[in-house]
Formats: structure tokens, sequence, C-alpha cells
């Protein structure tokens, strides 16, 4: 009979099963035990139940969802990862990881929740997937319990619930150590070659945080793989050949397409989509300036300019209210093109002309206290400049700690539950297996998993990173040594006659549980049965477990074991669970499961398409970020988003625009965002984040062509963009009234000037 702790052999099955039919699903395959099947299938259930419970409430992060927009109705946009359908301006990353939402927002109209449900998808495969990693390495038990950590690993319940990238990342990166732990057992170049395909798709869902998993498994497959070195060695070269080849597609195709006939590379100061990716999101993050061409990377200290020319302090890494050093903007060379290329929205902030209010991507929203923040003015400069806009970090004290997994109250709930756990697994099989065979799978298993888990960690310790979204590549080792530890910590304690030995699994527990005890202590309002629970529990345990070897020990042995697991798990149970209740279940700006430390808004910030909320008329720019929850309720259509006074302004362009390419152009793209959403419209964002979209040289192009008759401007774009100086001057205000606006300064007047822009004007100013 087959136990909880046994794993059994092979091809082992009971005499009286017949073959598994496949309707059957609930049945375990032969070789498994018959509840492992229909456990697994429950902790899955759970995972869809955590992931889903708020998918009709998870809300935008306006950012990517309006590129998400945009990719769903233009396949250009689709392929170039657009912000705009036109395709004139990138994301400030590569967009692979919205590539699924688009598909789903064509399929079923542009939703929150259409957005959202590729994630959760992803969320119940990375679970089923890591039944089969660590039920390979350690048995069924040991995988079913990784699949469970892996779902209550509370950054995850949060980040699967929501539209972002990292989920994407961290379902790739589980499969391609499904396919090396194929490789690695028997040599296959086919699943090798396979794990490199799963990682360069990670890299396309957020580029080099892909890689991290790279040396694990080159270190795991060069010690364990049972083939000679020589051949080792080359078959890591053909995989590692793949992976670049994959990883690079997407910086290949945007350096190779000439520039006319592509968008421009946000990020980067000179259109470079390399600059952009190894850049702003790469090396420039570890230390500012490493790689030229980039935008200032996140974490570097900057002020963006303020209207007016001067430059006012800019929130730094060292914590709001201080003042960064001026990076100055940066030059862009003039394009000879009749498709602007356009730098789009900082992945740190919102921004643009005029200093929009609008939200960032995951990284970046004004309101929350999870960000980037919001950039300030964008393109105040003279002449065809690009100007830099600026960023807000998160407030978290210990985020410059090189110790902040182990010490932020933001992280360590997130991720951090599991620490004395899986590092005493970790040291506790090395030492089992330390006299194993080279080719020896259970200490390869060890090796890989430490291997990803040290590094990840050192290199999330290295740099000021803005959002828990970054810890989750840490979930899968945390989860599958925990796992892993526990059942043979349980194997090993069984077998252990007395002594030392006895005291191992004891021990564990203790050190876990008063872990436990001190995360938890900082959040005692919000379950305050917790820590009693887990001590009685610990308590509990270990008495039992320090019995005597007597018949009372080995009848009680397993409710030990078991109130064990109670005091190690039911804190990241808890924090995770509480993803049920929408206060707890983060946003689509950040994953965060349970209460938020004091000092950090506990709103979810969104876009707001209330009348008089949003840019173009009836609002501000950019869009307002309230303790709501997201912006589209399911069956929602978008277009009653737009406000009446943006509805008739939007019908009054059309009317009037003859065959120009684009309806208008706008001050920055979260003034342009209200349209995307509502009609997939095609207009032109002036600025982005990091630097303004268009020379006042392109733009007058743009308009002598006729390809842009109107344009919306503000006050303050009109006095500090020189675009904005020279429409304000060379075009005729469209009078308000004309599409349906009264007087300005009336309630319903716009917040912006539409101008009308004739091709005489671009020759005659």
């Amino acid at each position: 009979m087959t136990s909880l702790t046994s794993a059994p052999p092979a091809g082992r099955t009971s005499p009286d099963r017949r073959p598994r039919s496949r309707l059957r699903f609930w049945r375990s395959p032969a070789g498994q035990p018959r509840w492992a099947r229909p456990a697994l299938l429950g902790i899955a259930a759970l995972a869809a139940l955590l992931y889903t419970w708020n998918i009709t409430s998870s809300g935008f992060a306006p950012y990517y969802s309006v590129a998400a927009r945009s990719m769903s109705v233009s396949w250009e946009a689709f392929l170039f990862t657009s912000l705009d359908p036109s395709a004139t301006l990138t994301l400030d990353k590569i967009g692979g990881f919205l590539w699924p939402q688009a598909l789903s927002a064509r399929i079923f109209g542009f939703h929150d929740w259409a957005l959202t449900l590729p994630q959760c998808v992803m969320g119940v495969i990375s679970v089923l997937v890591m039944y089969r990693l660590v039920r390979r390495w350690q048995g069924p038990a040991a995988g079913l319990l990784a699949a469970g950590l892996l779902t209550v690993t509370p950054v995850a319940a949060s980040m699967f619930g929501h539209a972002m990238l990292d989920g994407s990342v961290t379902m790739c990166l589980v499969l391609a150590a499904d396919a090396y732990q194929r490789a690695v057992r028997s040599a296959r170049l086919r699943s090798l070659l396979l794990c490199g395909l799963w990682i360069g798709l990670g890299f396309q869902a957020k580029m080099m945080e892909a890689w991290v998993i790279v040396p694990a498994l080159f270190v795991g497959y060069l010690v364990a793989a049972p083939v000679r070195l020589r051949r080792r060695i080359g078959q890591l070269a053909l995989a590692g050949a793949l992976m670049f080849t994959v990883s690079l597609s997407w910086v290949a195709l945007m350096t190779f397409t000439p520039e006319r006939d592509r968008p421009y590379v946000d990020g980067s100061t000179g259109n470079s989509a390399a600059a952009m990716v190894f850049g702003y999101n790469g090396f420039n993050r570890l230390h500012a300036g490493l790689l030229d061409g980039a935008a200032p990377a996140a974490g570097a200290a900057r002020t963006s300019p303020h209207p007016g020319g001067t430059d006012t302090p800019g929130p730094s890494a060292d914590g709001p209210g201080t003042s960064d050093p001026d990076t100055g903007s940066t030059g862009a060379p003039e394009r000879d093109t009749d498709k602007p290329g356009t730098p789009g929205p900082d992945a740190e902030g919102s921004g643009g002309t005029g200093g929009t209010g609008g939200a960032g991507d995951t990284e970046g929203t004004a309101s929350a206290g999870d960000t980037e923040g919001t950039g300030s003015t964008a393109g105040t400069g003279t002449g065809d400049t690009r100007g830099t806009t600026s960023r807000q970090p998160h407030p978290d004290p210990d985020s410059t700690s090189a110790l902040k997994l182990f010490e932020s109250a933001r992280y360590a709930p997130q991720i951090g539950w599991l620490y004395p756990l899986a590092l005493s697994a970790l040291v506790h099989g090395l030492l089992r297996h330390r006299k194993a065979p080279r080719t020896d799978q259970a200490r390869a298993g060890h090796l890989m998993w430490g291997v990803w888990l040290i590094g990840t960690a050192a290199l999330l310790s290295s740099f000021d990173f803005p959002h828990t979204a970054y810890l989750a590549p840490l979930a899968p080792p945390l989860a599958a040594l925990a796992a892993a530890g526990t059942i043979a910590l349980w194997r090993a304690h069984r077998k252990a006659e007395g002594g030392a030995r006895a005291w191992v699994l004891p021990a564990v527990i203790v050190a876990e549980t008063a872990w436990t005890v001190r995360l938890a202590s900082d959040y005692t309002g919000f379950a305050p049965w917790l820590i009693p629970v887990a001590v009685a529990a610990a308590l509990i345990a270990v008495l039992v477990l320090t019995l005597r070897r007597t018949a009372a020990r080995r009848r009680f042995a397993l409710a030990g074991m078991l109130a064990g697991c109670v005091a190690m798990f039911a804190a990241p149970a808890a924090w995770s669970l509480s993803v049920l209740d929408e206060r707890h279940a983060g946003s689509a700006f950040d994953a965060a499961a349970g209460p938020l430390p004091a000092g950090l808004p506990t709103g979810k910030p969104s876009i707001s398409h209330r009348p008089g909320a949003g840019g173009g008329p009836g609002g501000p720019t950019g869009g307002d970020a309230g303790p709501t929850g997201g912006v589209g309720a399911i069956g929602r259509d978008l277009r009653t988003s737009l406000t009446p006074a943006q509805s008739e302004l939007l019908a009054y362009v059309e009317k009037h625009d003859g065959d120009a390419k684009y309806p208008f152009s706008a001050e920055n793209w979260a003034a342009a965002a209200p349209y995307i959403y509502a009609e997939g419209t095609p207009v032109l964002p002036l600025a982005g984040m990091h630097s303004t979209s268009v020379t006042l040289t392109e733009y007058r192009h743009l308009v002598a062509s006729g390809d842009i008759r109107f344009t919306l401007v503000d006050d303050a774009g009109a006095k500090s963009s020189e675009v904005g100086s020279w429409i304000a001057s060379a075009c005729a205000e469209v009078d308000p009234r004309a599409y349906g606006a009264t007087d300005r300064g009336s309630e319903k007047a716009p917040a912006q000037t539409l101008y009308r822009c004739e091709p005489s004007d671009a020759t005659s100013h």
C-alpha cells in the first residue's frame, strides 16, 4: 500500500486496475498513487479559484492596457508591441507578454477580465507543471506539496489574478525547468532545445529577467547529464544558440526593419531596441549609465523638466521629497519619414507634456505607493529634442537594503515565509547526496533549484526594484525546495532511531515557526489567530515528533507531522486566501496579497472613465487614480467610457478630418488613452513618458502632408513643448461650441484646446 510519504516504483500499479480512459481524467496514471490525480485536480481548482475570483474587477494597468487595446485592433501594432494603433511608438520594453492579452481581447472584447484571463490560465498551468517537475524528482507527495505551496505563495496568488507581465515569464521559467529536467535525465537534445525555446519566449515577456534561470540549468546539465563532457558542452551550446535566437528575435526585427517602416523605440534616446532592452531594462538598472543610448533607467536619480524651463526636484531612491541630479534632455536624430517615431510612456510612470496624472505600466502609477511614480513634463527643450521624465520610487524604506528580501515589510511577506525551510532543505539534500554519482538526479535537482534560488535572490538584492511582482521568479524554487525538504526530512525522521537526527525535523519546524511569528507580528490585526495557531501547532508537532520510539509515537507521528505543516504553511496560506477579499487582492499595478505595510496606500489605482476624468475634453489629462477597482465590468462596452464632451469631439473630428492618417494628435499617451480604449482610434500622442514623440520638423511634415489636421493641446503644453507652442501659434483654434462644448471655464468646457492645422500652416509659419 502506497503511503503519503513514499513514492511507488515506476510502473507499479494495482493488479486490478484497468487501463485508464482519457475521459476519466481524475484517475491517476499508472505508476502513481490513486490519490495523486484527484489531489492535484483539487489544488488546480484552488489555484483557479484564487486567480479568477476577482477577474471581473481586476482592473487595468493603463499604460499596458492601452497597448493591449491597440494590439487587439491592429496587427502591425501587435507585431511591434506598439502603444498606439498606428504603431508609431513601442512600449519601453518588449511587449510579448501582451500578445496573449491582445488575442483574448480580440476574441472576447476589450475588458479587464479578458486581459486577465490568459494570466489565470498561465497560473494554473504553472501549478500543474510544478507538480510534474517535483514528482519526477522527489515523488508524488512532494510534487503535490510543491504545487500547493506555489498556489499559496502570496505574490503568485495576486500576480496570476491580474494582467501583468510577470505571470508570463514565471510560467515560461517553470516550463523551461520541466524541459530541462527531461533533458538532464536522458541527455536528449530535443528536450534541451525546448528548454532554450521556453527561456527565449520568457525573454519576450520580461526580457533579461527570463535569463535568471540560465546559470541553474547550465550548471545542473553540465554536472549531471549522463553523457560525456564534450557532448554536454556541445548540446548546451546548441540550446544556448536557440535561446539567444528566440530571445533576440524582436530586437532583430526592430534593428533590421528600416526606421521609416517601424515604430520608434521607447526607452532609448537613439531609436535602438538593443539600448532599450539591455540598457534601460537591463544593465543600467544595476548601475546608471552602463550602456549608452538608453533612457534613464529605473533606480537612477533624475528630475524632469518643468514647464517654464526650470527643473523641479523629483523624488529619488532616497525617498519622496529629495532632489535628484538633473539628467537633462536627450537629443534624437531627425528622421525623414511619414511615420513619426514616438518614444512612449515610461514604465516608471505616466508623463508627457503637461505632467499628466495618468498611470504608467505595472511599473508606474501616480497614486499607488507601490510604483515608480508619475512622470512630469516631457520634451520641454528647444530644437528637435526629446526630453526625459521622472519617476517616483516606492516608499518602502527597506527597498535599498541588500537584505531587503528578508527585512522589507513589503517584500518578505509576499515571498519569504518559506526561507528557513527551503534553505534547510537545500543544505540537507546536498549533504545527504554529497557522495552520490555525478549523474544522481536527486543531487542534480537540489543543485539546480539551489542555484536558481540563490542566484535570483542575489540579483534582486543588488538593485532597487519597484514592485513585488519582481519576486515571482523566487516562487518556483522556494516551493520545490520547501516541498522536497518537508518530505525528505519526514522520511529521515521516521528512519531515525534517536540521537541528533531525530531532532532535525522538529528543529526545522521550530525555526520556520519562529520566522513566521517574526513576519506575522507586524500584522496582528489582519489575522489575530495566526500566531497562536502556528505556535500551538509547532508545540504539538515537537512534542509528538520527539516522543521516544514507542507504539504511541508511531501511531501519532503522522498527526505530529500534519501539525508541523500547519505551523509552517498557515501564514502563506492565509495571505494567499485573502485575495478572495478584493481589498487584499493587489492590483494590476502590483502583486500584493494580504495586508500592506503601514504607510503604503491601500487603494486600487485605475484609469477612471467618469465624466471629468481622463484625458481630453471634460477633465484633466491623465487618468484618475482612485480607490475603485478596474474600469471594465464583464460585458461592458468601453465606448461608454468617453465623456459626452469627448464623444462629441471625436465625432466632430472624424467628420472633418477628411482622409487624414491620424484623426488628431493628443498631448501625450494618457490624453490619447480614452479614445484608444473606446474606439481603437489611431490617435497620435505628441509625447510619452520618456520624451516627446515627434520633433517639430516631423510634426510639420505630417501637417504639410495632410496626415494630421486636428490636435489637442492644453495651456501647459502650449508653453512648455515646442510642438505645442508651434500648434498654438500656427493653427486655428476650433470653437468649443462646434463640437458641443460651451465657453471655456464652464463645467463642460474642454480642459484642452482643439486646434485645426492646414497644410499651408506648416509652410507659412
